[in-house]
């Protein structure tokens, strides 16, 4: 089992990825990983792909300017849309991916970043963050624009995010 982690590549790397995503039935559009390029080349994220023996099987971004404002604030780089394909999870894949991801962001500062979804849907990701040691940042759940307090009354998605930070040695 050999697993390869390198950057996005702008040729084939859209096309494949949204394939193989399709093929599990998740939509992802190849203009979204165009997208992920563009902003890799112009400097704004580091995008990780993994591959199995030579076939994809799932990504992670380094957003340097993160869109939650708490990290934004603080300069934290967020590690963020951590994939990997259903078939491949459970083979070390995402641990490679962030261990990767916390490489890149520790070239620039000790701090990482991640938020992560609180249904259990994220379940796996959930225990994956708090093995490698990252803990909530103590500003409560985020969703879109907003912290939310008691009393609120919300739709659980995917933009229901607890986020963590972890210091980098």
């Amino acid at each position: 089992m050999d697993i390869q982690i390198r950057l996005l590549n702008d040729q084939r790397d859209p096309a494949i990825i949204s394939q193989a995503f399709r093929d599990q039935g998740w939509e992802r559009s190849p203009e979204q990983y165009v997208r992920y390029y563009i902003e890799q080349e112009n400097g704004d994220r580091v995008t990780l792909v993994a591959e199995l023996d030579g076939v994809f099987a799932g990504y992670v971004n380094v957003l340097w300017h993160s869109d939650y404002p708490a990290f934004q604030a603080s300069g934290i780089p967020e590690i963020n849309d951590l994939n990997v394909l259903m078939r491949y999870q459970r083979q070390g894949i995402g641990t490679r991916l962030m261990d990767e991801a916390e490489a890149v962001i520790r070239e620039r500062t000790d701090t990482a970043g991640i938020g992560v979804g609180i249904f259990s849907d994220y379940g796996k990701a959930q225990i994956l963050y708090a093995h490698r040691g990252y803990i909530p940042d103590g500003k409560g759940i985020y969703k879109h624009d907003h912290y939310l307090k008691y009393g609120d009354e919300i739709v659980i998605d995917d933009d229901v995010i607890l986020y963590l930070t972890k210091k980098l040695k």
